[in-house]
């Protein structure tokens, strides 16, 4: 059995001291850390963070070690019973990484534990040491790893079958407040880091409902025995991430609803929705998964153009099933619909990637989006959850109602998901047809051609009319709101003290005519000084109005012309129909 040991030495410099402990280490054995992590598909290079790796016998003699490329070690010439040493650096406030200062410490294992080559398949003790000194007499473990001798919530040993399972139990680590609930006859934590002022009671009882919907969709036996929502509450932070037993979630503060506080905030359904999601990914990717993900080479990139499906149909059901559980109303999730639409009619890039190619390419394009991405990409999440949105449309009215995309969800956990045999490009289109015994190519060639879908189409069969209008401000996000611009800017902004800053230019719009550019402090518009209300400011113009404008880029000052043109259509609003039938559907 390997034994891996982990410590916080020093939470001031954010330093874990980890060892590993071969019994019989092979000739010229080989030690790796991951590149990166599943569910996270971008090189994070986590060796980087690793510092002092040395080998040595169990009493202390060093051993020769070689580095052979930026993540692995190999020993020159021992055998036998070995133990590899380093420091993992810490400050990584993410779902990713690891963190550790005097208040907490979280940890991902595929940052901080790194494989013995050869031996990955091999069972594992890992002990979970307290950091010294009284001002962490209080601090506790919070993993869905199993223990092997440690009370549960406690510093001491836990146990993995082999390193992947270690490797997919996230380690959170300090004072926390811990909320339990049952769903589906699973016990299921809620454990919050940071302060807040959260009313943990309502939390649990929603997504005790979110949960029991989810585990009842796929046949009412969940994949686990315990579950955990390792919760990080900052200042202002979105993020989450999915692993066999437990999600890690960042979340602001304010998302949080505090005590009697009525209502659903936007940041509330957003959070609810952030676990939903996460939740949905114990079937769809942690076990239902592409075939190029069985097993995970998590020492280079690993490509498949299948993340549409796995991202995208998860994307459609994460809103959907906070709707469908209960936690949200009708009306309030066709808002939500309405916004993840909006997401992706005002980005030129969906005319110019396919879906396919979005999943490809989430490597660089996706996960190293720049300003200019709007104009160049389309996200396999939000056009994915409109395909997928598609899909649940056309199996409900060409069978009026016997069939939806559940079925498929439910055909591909019981041929995939519980035999473990991956999905290939093939197997989503092969299970639609099935299901419509008809080819449905014409569905699937929206996989691989940048049209738009014909969701407005569908969704009037349905009772629920699609219409478009125009922005009416900076911050809409769309679906139902006040009046739209006469003409807008063109560009994401932000107000500064001076001026505002340009953070996206849209293609084709008047900011990009004008020469804006992102990065620029726009300062005068009509030879006034522009504040943080520019929305304000230029709906005092009528339509074709050429402003005079200045700007700063860099330390330059510029100067051009802004021509009023009509704002573009390019935000969603859904409404049901009086009288029409969204039964089928809704």
């Amino acid at each position: 059995m390997i034994h891996y040991q982990i410590q916080p030495i020093d939470p001031n410099a954010h330093l874990f001291a980890v060892s590993v402990s071969v019994p019989q280490a092979e000739a010229g054995q080989r030690f790796t850390l991951p590149a990166w992590l599943p569910g996270s598909y971008m090189i994070r290079d986590f060796a980087r963070h690793l510092i002092g790796v040395r080998a040595q016998r169990p009493d202390g003699e060093p051993l020769a070690l070689s580095q052979l490329d930026k993540q692995t070690w190999q020993l020159d010439h021992a055998t036998g019973a070995v133990e590899l040493h380093y420091q993992v650096y810490a400050w990584d406030l993410s779902v990713r990484g690891a963190h550790l200062d005097q208040t907490h410490g979280f940890f991902n294992g595929s940052s901080t534990f790194v494989a013995v080559v050869g031996q990955e398949s091999n069972p594992v003790k890992v002990t979970l040491l307290a950091p010294q000194g009284p001002q962490h007499q209080n601090w506790r473990v919070a993993t869905a790893m199993r223990e092997a001798g440690a009370e549960r919530y406690g510093f001491g040993d836990y146990q993995a079958d082999n390193y992947d399972e270690l490797i997919d139990h996230p380690v959170e680590m300090g004072e926390f407040t811990l909320a339990t609930f049952e769903a589906g006859g699973v016990p299921h934590d809620l454990v919050l880091t940071g302060r807040h002022l959260a009313d943990t009671d309502r939390i649990c009882a929603d997504l005790r409902k979110i949960c029991e919907y989810q585990i009842n969709l796929f046949g009412g036996q969940a994949p686990y025995d315990r579950y955990l929502f390792l919760t990080q509450v900052v200042g202002s932070g979105f993020g989450g991430l999915e692993h066999r037993a437990s999600t890690a979630l960042v979340c602001g503060r304010g998302d949080l609803p505090s005590a009697n506080e009525p209502g659903i905030s936007e940041g509330y359904r957003t959070f609810l929705s952030l676990c939903s999601h996460e939740y949905f990914h114990n079937w769809n990717v942690k076990r239902i998964k592409p075939a190029q993900f069985v097993p995970y080479d998590l020492s280079q990139e690993s490509y498949t153009r299948q993340l549409w499906a796995y991202e995208g149909i998860t994307s459609y059901y994460d809103d959907l099933l906070v709707y469908r559980s209960g936690c949200v109303d009708q009306a309030t999730y066709l808002q939500m619909l309405a916004e993840g639409m909006t997401r992706v009619t005002r980005g030129v890039g969906r005319f110019k990637q396919s879906l396919r190619d979005s999943s490809f390419n989430a490597w660089t394009k996706f996960y190293k989006q720049d300003e200019n991405a709007q104009n160049a990409i389309v996200s396999y999440y939000t056009k994915g959850a409109l395909f997928a949105l598609m899909l649940d449309l056309t199996l409900r009215l060409e069978t009026q109602g016997r069939r939806s995309l559940d079925d498929l969800m439910r055909l591909l956990w019981e041929r995939h998901g519980q035999t473990g045999i991956g999905t290939d490009e093939h197997t989503h289109q092969a299970l639609v047809a099935e299901l419509l015994d008809r080819d449905v190519s014409d569905l699937f060639a929206y996989l691989d051609n940048t049209d738009d879908l014909p969701l407005e189409r569908l969704l009037a069969q349905v009772g629920v009319e699609m219409r478009m209008r125009a922005a009416n401000g900076n911050g809409d996000k769309g679906g139902q709101g006040k009046p739209a611009l006469k003409a807008s800017l063109g560009a994401r902004y932000r107000a500064e003290a001076f001026g505002v800053r340009i953070e996206a230019v849209a293609e084709g719009g008047n900011a990009h005519r004008a020469g804006l550019a992102a990065g620029d402090r726009l300062i005068a518009v009509d030879n006034l000084e522009v504040a943080g209300n520019l929305d304000t400011q230029l709906e005092r113009y009528s339509e074709g109005s050429e402003l005079a404008i200045h700007w700063f880029r860099r330390d330059e000052l510029m100067s051009g012309t802004l021509e009023l043109r009509p704002a573009p259509m390019d935000t969603v609003v859904l409404s049901t129909v009086e009288g029409a039938n969204q039964a089928l559907w809704l």
